[in-house]
């Protein structure tokens, strides 16, 4: 049994008047792949940037590793970021090459430069993008980018990985070529992966674990045979079965 690495409670978040998530609870445990699903426009976006301290709740509770991030000190929630990558949904490709945008986060970590390229060299070479360090990250395909941008997000070792929609902007093959890749993550370093998608079929390929989200509550958390096999919400039957409008 996996231990617990991160716990949401009772957190709800507010826009002004709009309520965007409401009550969450949940939890999310050491090397499992746990898709958050739901349709556009839900909140996936908005909790994902609160799990990486990018947002503060409204209300309610985040703990990592036992420790409550809404009240620790500022060296706990340093550590906490430090320990978290997250990736959206079109990868920030800086004007350099494919080794200095990978190597990004480790320069301003002032990591030692021999260490640099040896950690450089292999999220490359899991990517699959060896040979091509010195090449323009700006001339790369779409794909490519993608898993340029997964490189520079597992290259400090994270325990967490946030990826918010990696691959809707790509095409069946790439697409299939990240969830490749995203299996290979797990479990080559053992990173605990939190993914935001719609897209049911790739929940059913790579997800160990699926929470629902419809209009900003969590209606469902289940395995990925009991979701899609035996739902415990009449919601989670109606969205898998596409027969919710919104």
């Amino acid at each position: 049994m996996h231990s617990e690495l991160m716990r949401v409670y009772d957190l709800t978040k507010s826009f002004g008047n709009r309520e965007v998530l409401k009550k969450i609870n949940m939890s999310i445990n050491e090397g499992e792949i746990f898709a958050l699903m739901g349709p556009s426009g839900v909140g996936k976006t908005t909790l994902f940037r609160i799990l990486n301290l990018l947002e503060k709740p409204s209300e309610g509770k985040l703990f990592f590793r036992g420790i409550e991030l809404t009240v620790c000190t500022m060296r706990e929630k340093i550590n906490a970021r430090r320990s978290m990558s997250m990736l959206f949904q079109t990868p920030c490709v800086l004007n350099t090459t494919v080794f200095n945008n990978v190597a990004y986060g480790l320069v301003i970590r002032k990591v030692d430069k021999n260490a640099i390229r040896e950690k450089v060299m292999n999220a490359l070479s899991i990517v699959g993008l060896e040979g091509k360090e010195q090449q323009k990250a700006r001339t790369l395909s779409g794909g490519e980018a993608q898993r340029m941008a997964f490189a520079r997000a597992i290259v400090y070792d994270p325990d967490i990985l946030l990826l918010d929609e990696p691959t809707s902007s790509l095409d069946p093959a790439n697409v299939a070529m990240i969830e490749e890749l995203i299996k290979r993550i797990r479990r080559e370093l053992g990173t605990t992966i939190i993914i935001a998608t719609h897209n049911i079929y790739q929940v059913k390929r790579i997800a160990d674990r699926v929470g629902i989200l419809l209009n900003g509550e969590l209606i469902e958390v289940n395995s990925i045979g009991r979701i899609f096999e035996a739902p415990e919400d009449a919601r989670t039957k109606a969205f898998i079965n596409g027969e919710m409008i919104y």
